[in-house]
C-alpha cells in the first residue's frame, strides 16, 4: 500500500499554521509564565523565583494604581447587558427577516455596515453625539450603545444563517396538530435554535467584555477592564499586570467552556427526545 506524496503546498501551509499558533499563543504563554514571578521578580525574563505573590497582591491587597475590582464588575455587567440585548434583538430580527418586507434589503445592509466602519470612529461619533445633546457619556449608556454596534451585526448574521437552513415543515406539523403560534415557537422552534442562541450570547459577551476601541470615547469617567489594563501599562511596574492578564484570560476561557458544555448538554437532550 503506497502513501500519497505530499506536495510543497502542504509544507507551506504547515509552516503558516505553526507561525499562526506562535503569534496567537506565544504572548499569552509569556504573560502566563511571568505572572508567577517571585516576590522580587520584574516584568521581563529571567524569572526571579516562582510564587503566587502577584495573584495575592491582585486579589487581596489594595492597589496603588488601578481599580481592578470596579473595572471588572463594569465590564462583566456591560457584557451581560450586551449579551442579553444581542440575543433578544438578533432572535426577533431573524424571525422578522424570514419574510420579505419593504425596505428589508437596505435595512440589512445598514445594520451590518458598522462592521466595516473603523471602531474608533464609531466611538468618537457616539461620544460627540452625547456631548452635542448635553448628555454625559457613561459605560452603561453610550458605551452600551457602542458595543451593540459591534455585537448585533454578528448576532444577526448568525441568526439569518440559522433560519435560512431551518425547515418550516416542523412548524407546519405543529400547526396541523393544533399548536398555537406561541406554542409552535416555544416547543418547536426555540429548542432547535437554542444552541445557536447560546452561540450568539457567547459572541455578544466576549466581544463586549474585551472591546477597547468602541469604549475609549464612550465609557465616561469610569473605565472598563480593557481600558484599565491599557492605563496600567504606563503606570504599573510589577508582574501584577501579568497576573491580571492571566486571571482575565482564564475567566474568558471559563465562559467559553461553560457555553460549549451547555450546548453539548442541550444536544444530548434533544437526541434523547428524538430517540424516545
Amino acid at each position: 500500500m503506497t502513501s500519497e506524496k505530499r506536495g510543497p503546498g502542504f509544507y507551506v501551509l504547515t509552516a503558516f499554521f505553526i507561525l499562526f499558533v506562535l503569534f496567537l499563543y506565544g504572548p499569552l504563554s509569556t504573560i502566563f509564565i511571568l505572572s508567577f514571578q517571585g516576590p522580587n521578580g520584574g516584568l521581563t525574563f529571567p524569572m526571579n523565583g516562582v510564587s503566587l505573590r502577584w495573584f495575592e497582591n491582585l486579589l487581596f491587597e489594595q492597589q496603588a494604581v488601578g481599580d481592578f475590582g470596579g473595572a471588572f464588575s463594569r465590564s462583566l455587567l456591560l457584557g451581560l447587558m450586551t449579551m442579553l440585548t444581542t440575543v433578544v434583538v438578533s432572535l426577533l430580527a431573524g424571525l422578522a427577516f424570514r419574510r420579505r418586507f419593504l425596505g428589508s434589503g437596505p435595512l440589512f445592509y445598514l445594520t451590518i455596515a458598522s462592521l466595516i466602519v473603523p471602531s474608533i470612529l464609531i466611538s468618537l461619533g457616539i461620544g460627540l453625539a452625547f456631548n452635542v445633546f448635553g448628555l454625559e457619556p457613561a459605560w452603561y449608556s453610550s458605551g452600551f450603545g457602542a458595543h451593540l454596534t459591534w455585537t448585533l451585526p454578528f448576532g444577526l448574521l448568525i441568526m439569518f444563517a440559522v433560519f435560512n437552513r431551518f425547515n418550516p415543515a416542523y412548524e407546519e406539523a405543529a400547526r396541523d396538530l393544533g399548536a398555537s403560534p406561541w406554542q409552535t415557537f416555544a416547543h418547536v422552534v426555540l429548542p432547535i435554535i437554542l444552541p445557536s442562541l447560546i452561540g450568539v450570547g457567547l459572541f455578544g459577551f466576549t466581544l463586549s467584555y474585551d472591546e477597547f476601541a468602541r469604549t475609549l470615547m464612550t465609557s465616561g469617567s469610569f473605565n472598563t477592564l480593557p481600558l484599565e489594563i491599557y492605563g496600567m501599562t504606563t503606570n504599573v511596574t510589577t508582574p501584577v499586570l501579568y497576573a491580571l492578564g492571566t486571571v482575565t484570560t482564564l475567566f474568558s476561557l471559563a465562559v467559553i467552556l461553560i457555553a460549549l458544555a451547555t450546548i453539548a448538554v442541550l444536544r444530548k437532550r434533544r437526541a434523547r427526545r428524538l430517540a424516545g
